[in-house]
Parts: C-alpha cells; sequence; structure tokens
C-alpha cells in the first residue's frame, strides 16, 4: 500500500514526460516546490500532533513541553485531554490556512507572475493551474491534522489503503485530463479532487460514532494551555524542516530566477526520484512511528533499539538498491519513454546520491528522538540550511 502511494508519482511522470515541453515541467517542479514550503508553515505541529495523539491514546493524562509522562500499558484514554488537543489543532490550522492563503494570492503570486515572463507555453493554463494551486494549499493545510489523527491512533494501515485510493484517482484523473490538453491544470485538479476525497474518508474513519459519543460527554481542556505546552518543540521541528528545505529543495526555487527552466526541469526531476526513492526506503521506519511514540510512554527501551536497527537495515538496504537502479538504468528508461527532460550527469547524480542516503538516514535517527519529545538537532540544521543558501547565491 506505502509502496503505490509513494509509487504514484513514478506512475505518473511517464505520462509528464512524454507529453509536456521541458519547460512546462520545469513549472511543474516550481509548483512541487512551492507545495513542499507551504507545509513548512505548519512548523512542525503536524508530526508533534501526531506524536501527542499517540500520547494520549496511550493513556497520558496531561502533556509536556519535554518529555513524556509515564503510564502504564493498560491506562485509560483522556477524553477531555483529547477533545481540547483536537480543538487547538482545529484553531491552529484555521489561521494557519487564513495566513497561506494570503501570502500565496499576494507575494507568491508576483513570484509566479516573475517566472511566467520567460514561459513561452500556454500561460492561460499555467495561471488556471496557479490559482488551483492555491486553492488545494490552502484546504490541505486547514484540515493538515486529519493526518495527525490517524497517525496518531496507530491507523497506519487505514491511512495508507485511504491514500492509494487518493493516489488511484488522482492519477487515473490526471492521465485522462493530460491527453485531453489540460496540461498543467490536469495535474493540481487532479491533486484538489483527490485530496478531498482522501480527507472525508479520514474523517470518517477517525471519528466513529462510539469517539463522537466519548467526545460529546467529556469536557474540553484548554486548548490554549494545551497549544502552549505542544508549540515550545513543534517551533524546533519546524526549524529544522525549514534547514532541510534549505538544503533540499531551495535551489529549484532560486535556480528558476537565474537558470533557464530546461534547467530548472532537470534538476527537479532528478530530486523527485531521489525523494520518491527516499520515501521508499523509510517506508518500514514511517509505519513504526505511533510505536515508537508508545515504547517511549511506557519506557520499553529494548524495544525502541530493535525498532531502530530493525529500521536502518531496511533503510540503508533500499536506498542503496534503488540508487544502483537509478545509476544504471535511470537515462536508458527516461530514453525508452521519449521523455524531453533527462536526469543530472553520472558525477552530479553520485553526489545528489549520497547526500540523500546521509540526509535520511539522520533523519530516522532524528525520528528515534523526537518520540521522547526531545528536539535538540535543530540549531544544527537551521545552520545548514543558511550555508546551503549562501553557497547557492
Amino acid at each position: 500500500g506505502t509502496a503505490f502511494m509513494i509509487g504514484a508519482g513514478v506512475l505518473l511522470l511517464p505520462f509528464i514526460l512524454h507529453k509536456m515541453s521541458q519547460e512546462t515541467v520545469g513549472v511543474w517542479n516550481i509548483f512541487q516546490t512551492i507545495t513542499f514550503l507551504v507545509l513548512l508553515l505548519d512548523f512542525g505541529f503536524r508530526p508533534t500532533f501526531a506524536r501527542n495523539i499517540s500520547y494520549i491514546f496511550s493513556g497520558v493524562k496531561a502533556l509536556q513541553k519535554e518529555g513524556v509522562v509515564q503510564t502504564t500499558a493498560d491506562a485509560e484514554v483522556d477524553y477531555s485531554l483529547l477533545k481540547g488537543t483536537l480543538a487547538a489543532m482545529r484553531r491552529f490550522y484555521r489561521w494557519i490556512a487564513i495566513a497561506v492563503f494570503a501570502l500565496l494570492a499576494t507575494a507568491g503570486t508576483a513570484y509566479f507572475y516573475y517566472i511566467l515572463q520567460k514561459y513561452t507555453g500556454d500561460k492561460q493554463d499555467a495561471m488556471i493551474a496557479w490559482v488551483l494551486l492555491i486553492a488545494i494549499n490552502c484546504y490541505n493545510l486547514y484540515t493538515l491534522y486529519y493526518d495527525a489523527l490517524l497517525t496518531g491512533k496507530g491507523y497506519v494501515k487505514r491511512c495508507q489503503q485511504i491514500n492509494m485510493l487518493g493516489q488511484a484517482v488522482y492519477i487515473g484523473l490526471a492521465i485522462g485530463l493530460i491527453y485531453a490538453g489540460l496540461g498543467l491544470t490536469a495535474i493540481v485538479a487532479s491533486q484538489l479532487v483527490s485530496t478531498i476525497i482522501r480527507r472525508v474518508l479520514t474523517y470518517r474513519v477517525f471519528f466513529t460514532p462510539e469517539l463522537k459519543a466519548h467526545l460529546a460527554v467529556a469536557d474540553t481542556q484548554d486548548s490554549k494551555q494545551i497549544l502552549g505546552a505542544i508549540t515550545p518543540n513543534a517551533i524546533k521541528i519546524g526549524l529544522t524542516q525549514l534547514g532541510g528545505f534549505c538544503v533540499n529543495k531551495s535551489a529549484v526555487l532560486i535556480g528558476s530566477a537565474f537558470l533557464t527552466l530546461e534547467e530548472v526541469a532537470c534538476y527537479g526531476i532528478t530530486m523527485q526520484i531521489l525523494d520518491i526513492l527516499g520515501r521508499c526506503s523509510t517506508v518500514f521506519y514511517q509505519s513504526y512511528i505511533p510505536k515508537l511514540a508508545e515504547s517511549r510512554a511506557i519506557n520499553d527501551l529494548p524495544m525502541l533499539r530493535k525498532y531502530y536497527l530493525q529500521c536502518k537495515a531496511s533503510y540503508i538496504a533500499v536506498f542503496i538498491a534503488g540508487g544502483a537502479a537509478l545509476l544504471i538504468a535511470g537515462d536508458w528508461v527516461l530514453n525508452l519513454l521519449g521523455s524531453q527532460t533527462n536526469f543530472l550527469p553520472t558525477g552530479m547524480l553520485l553526489v545528489a546520491l549520497f547526500v540523500g542516503l546521509l540526509e535520511h538516514n539522520h533523519a530516522i535517527s532524528a525520528g528515534f528522538i523526537m518520540a521522547d519529545n526531545k528536539i535538540p538537532f535543530f540549531i544544527p540544521s537551521l545552520i545548514s540550511g543558511a550555508a546551503t543558501m549562501v553557497l547557492l547565491f
């Protein structure tokens, strides 16, 4: 299920590369990078909310700024704490979505208008796609906490099934619209439909009649107090993610202002494939995130050590195998597809693979540290991000 969800980008990529010009692929990569940047404006609250939801369903009675209140394996859920946390989530993401709309509608639109000046494709299609991109990013952020609810409750399989359905709709609809001649609008409109379907299904899975009954009779703990407990580490995670964005993604946005869209397309496609490889190689780790929080809550260190070794072994094996396949057959596959866009040269690709290997490796280690509700590594991440931005210029 997870492999299909992650591989959806790979399944759609041949149709995009075959039907769209290098310039259009370059604009699409800019869209992808902007979407990733917008998700950073959640500032680390999504993984922090997910982790705290796991703590709540493990039986903790209070949330702390750092560390975890120890509990027992048979402790009952505190529904008043859960209800207060849900209220805090809704309140936070409502204001974030409003801020994102204001940012994209003003500064974002000015940036995209500047990029369009050197775009020789269908500018009307690009502008329609941009308006849809604003809509999907605002809606996605407003409902972003839905992902945290399923992950935090341990519904990993259900989450994968919903994402599979959403991605299947995305792929099928996008391919049909691409061949109908809609261009960039085809991709963004398909993403919007897919996101709405996933959010509706996620809500129905999490908010069962039984859970709604418990929440209806429970008092609501102060959402401001809960946000106060969650915010310090969420901000640290957000700063860490910002540093990661500067290291891994900022080149597309900065480069598009100085390079041709064809060059941006070449770099962007390479980075997308490496991102897919990284996510495929960390599937095992991602499926264990709720168990990490639970093991921390009950202080089961031997089980944490076991999870750590399994996650690292799985990651290294999959990443190395995928990287070797990309080096050997990547360009051959693109030529077979009749792609108008190529990967980076072999030397640069080797460097990018090595950097990706290190990035995802320490991301897994950071995840195990975060399971204890401690974020000691955000300053090094910011320093790395700042150094990358300086070197890019």
